[in-house]
């Protein structure tokens, strides 16, 4: 998504269309703006007389009402995976889904790492070294 304008670019066309008297498009056209931006700009602040940008995002996860007893159940059952703890949260009549309460410990800072005793050792994928010329050699 793009960023908003500046303050003091709306409050140049603001300016330039209240002070200097052009209109909306012709002072969207001298600062380089699309019409529709300064008809907006225009319209906000002949209501509350403001340039300022309105807020952005903001959306609030319906899980967040239920973080104490999330955590909770996390600090309680750690060895849970995330589908034992959505059905965990669905028995106790927290609706929510795999993906959403991913990111809902994303939020929290809460991880699911194995043990920290597995965390050296790597997995051949190779399997078993075949025998070299040099080792049967060795071994005849």
């Amino acid at each position: 998504m793009a960023k908003s304008y500046c303050g003091d670019l709306r409050e140049r066309v603001i300016e330039a269309v209240q002070i200097e008297g052009v209109s909306r498009r012709e002072a969207a056209e001298r600062f380089d703006v699309s019409a529709s931006s300064a008809v907006k700009w225009m319209q906000r602040w002949n209501e509350s007389r403001s340039a300022a940008p309105k807020p952005r995002g903001g959306s609030v996860s319906p899980l967040e009402a239920h973080a104490e007893r999330i955590l909770a159940l996390v600090a309680e059952r750690p060895d849970l995976t995330l589908l034992e703890t959505v059905a965990e949260l669905l028995k106790r009549r927290i609706r929510t889904s795999k993906s959403a309460l991913s990111r809902f410990f994303g939020r929290h800072d809460i991880t699911f790492k194995k043990k920290l005793a597995s965390r050296g050792t790597t997995a051949s994928r190779r399997g078993p070294r075949a025998p070299t010329l040099d080792s049967r050699a060795r071994h005849a």
